[in-house]
């Protein structure tokens, strides 16, 4: 709505380290990412009186509240949809909150031990369950189990339709991991991708490569929302919120493949509300961040956001637009699910935040305006943020 416009900020944001295997509980995870962005802010626990989270965080609020010490809680939330709906979705609902007196103060976190729990269904090999619940049980015994095979044939379809190829999903995998190489906090650091080794990767789900699909990481991501009023007196420099969508249509997740010759999809429905909120176009845009779990995705992401025509995204991707810090639009500039981390997606926000702030160690050069995306082809939400 349009009375959210600049009524909320972001003024704190705080993270774990990325890791592999972190040898800790979820609940540790957050209550770290969450006390990093409350002290990032200048506030203390008892300060925040609301928690937003994804649905599918296995911590609960009461008692996440309870180990971070604050008293008492007036709000409380979560965003479905994993990295479609939680990213950005988990984030407006702290900001609407604040915007309408729910709360004064609330934290939008993800903690999971994506890596060290085997949280992702992997090619071949099915649930450890008495059957599978509603679409999927139409798929599994067909051997369709994973996320990778489920783009996989969106990808082939958006080859066949517009002459994309593998080299254009390649592209935005090394754009990522060249942003990683400064990142201290990248777990691609120091391990540089060429689009030939991107190309002579091995197959994961044909035509997706090893380098098409994002990191499985432990860690947590967490960030502060205020309101506008407050934030001037806190810390650092605000990150307002201009605006946010939500979007759904009924041509989302196991109609993956209908959605690429459907009119509307749900990142188109995301765009046609946020942008007329927020104001602006898609020129004015200086930095962007797309959810990147597959590299497809983010290509089709960019053509049903309106930053390309459908069909045209291969081209826009791959002619250097999205690296920094000579790119016309620098994307992921700490890496991405790709190469910084897979927090599902959080840790975006927070280096949209730090380009805004100013401190970003890819710095686009006088950042002022940031466009945030949750993942295309399910249910999505996006959100675009200033200085």
């Amino acid at each position: 709505m349009d009375t959210l416009k600049d009524k909320t900020a972001i003024v704190g944001i705080g993270h774990t380290e990325y890791s592999r295997d972190s040898g800790r509980s979820e609940m540790s995870l957050a209550v770290e990412a969450i006390r990093n962005a409350v002290a990032d802010a200048g506030l203390k626990p008892s300060d925040i009186d609301g928690i937003a989270k994804f649905s599918m965080d296995n911590n609960d609020h009461v008692f996440l509240a309870a180990n971070l010490g604050i008293p008492a809680l007036r709000f409380f939330a979560e965003a479905p949809w994993g990295g479609g709906g939680g990213p950005i979705g988990s984030v407006m609902l702290g900001a609407m909150a604040v915007a309408t007196g729910m709360a004064n103060c609330v934290v939008a976190f993800r903690a999971m031990n994506e890596r060290s729990g085997r949280g992702t269904g992997r090619f071949g090999l099915a649930a450890v369950r008495e059957g599978a619940p509603g679409a999927r049980g139409y798929l599994e015994p067909y051997g369709f189990f994973s996320p990778a095979q489920a783009v996989a044939l969106s990808a082939r379809r958006h080859m066949h339709l517009y002459g994309t190829r593998s080299e254009h999903f390649g592209a935005i995998a090394v754009a990522c991991r060249a942003h990683a190489q400064t990142n201290p906090n990248a777990v691609m650091r120091g391990r540089p991708l060429t689009l030939e080794d991107h190309q002579t990767s091995r197959m994961i789900a044909e035509p997706l490569r090893l380098h098409d699909c994002c990191l499985e990481t432990d860690g947590g991501a967490a960030v502060v929302i205020t309101s506008a009023e407050r934030a001037r007196d806190l810390r650092h420099k605000p990150v307002y919120i201009m605006a946010g969508a939500f979007g759904a249509t009924d041509r989302n997740t196991q109609a993956v493949v209908k959605f690429l010759e459907h009119p509307r999809s749900e990142s188109t429905v995301v765009a046609d509300d946020l942008f007329p909120r927020a104001g602006i176009g898609h020129k004015d845009i200086d930095v962007c961040f797309i959810y990147d779990h597959f590299t497809p995705l983010v290509l089709m992401a960019f053509e049903e956001l309106g930053f390309c025509k459908r069909g045209e995204g291969g081209p826009f991707v791959s002619d250097g637009k999205l690296l920094w810090p000579d790119g016309a639009l620098p994307f992921n500039t700490s890496g991405g699910n790709l190469s910084e981390g897979y927090i599902h997606g959080m840790q975006n926000t927070i280096e949209a935040v730090r380009q805004l702030r100013g401190d970003a160690i890819n710095q686009v050069k006088d950042a002022e305006i940031a466009f945030i995306a949750s993942g295309n082809a399910v249910p999505n939400t996006a959100m675009i943020v200033h200085r």
